[in-house]
């Protein structure tokens, strides 16, 4: 992008607000007036099941963007909650429309970024429904490994995760206990190691193979000309 479209973008967002870790930006069924730009910290965006239980829906770090899907709705789709402690920035829905009238650059990343967000869901569809428990754990966290290097290509094998095992297992359609047989059978393995929010990869290419990964989601996103 040139100077005075990332100055433009700068110009969009509102200002930082902190947020704690636990805590809802908003609610399904909410008014949907804005969107987010997570600044630091992670998030997740969740719907709560009639009988109880959560189903986490989608996984936030620092740079991505929430809410943009919500654009042409007059109702939140989903709840969201911060993973950890964090900053936000909001941007409501009406300053797109400017965007939409002066820039077709930004406006055809706006574009890809909600483009790249809906494969990653339908990629997980997938394997939530097609998929053994292995297999969803091993292209979850390599999911979240790629998305890692890809904010910081300097990552090597470990990485930080901030879910814990109730979460991961509410991401995945398990339980905790086979989210911890899991875990613990690729550790021994000597696949990876899970301590205290880090993930250690010991043999990224044996967890690639088991998650069944497609390449071309975790590759960089093609540059918008």
């Amino acid at each position: 992008m040139s100077a005075s479209e990332c100055r433009r973008l700068d110009q969009l967002e509102g200002p930082a607000l902190a947020m704690a870790k636990g805590q809802a930006l908003w609610r399904e069924g909410d008014a949907a007036r804005d969107f987010a730009t997570l600044s630091r910290g992670w998030a997740y965006s969740f719907r709560e099941l009639r009988d109880g239980t959560r189903h986490i829906l989608e996984v936030f770090m620092p740079g991505d963007v929430i809410g943009l899907r919500e654009f042409p709705f007059k109702q939140r789709l989903s709840s969201m909650a911060m993973l950890e402690d964090g900053e936000i920035r909001l941007t409501p829905h009406r300053r797109l429309l400017e965007i939409f009238r002066d820039s077709s650059r930004l406006t055809s990343l706006c574009f890809a970024v909600a483009s790249y967000q809906q494969a990653l869901l339908s990629e997980r569809l997938v394997h939530l429904s097609r998929r053994s428990a292995r297999q969803r754990v091993a292209y979850l966290l390599f999911e979240l490994y790629s998305r890692t290097k890809r904010n910081d290509d300097s990552t090597g094998d470990s990485f930080r995760v901030p879910l814990s095992q109730q979460q991961l297992a509410d991401a995945l359609g398990l339980s905790p206990v086979h989210v911890s047989r899991t875990l613990t059978a690729f550790r021994q393995e000597g696949v990876l190691r899970r301590l205290r929010g880090w993930v250690h990869l010991l043999d990224a290419a044996a967890l690639e193979a088991e998650g069944s990964i497609v390449g071309h989601l975790h590759d960089e996103i093609e540059r918008v000309e």
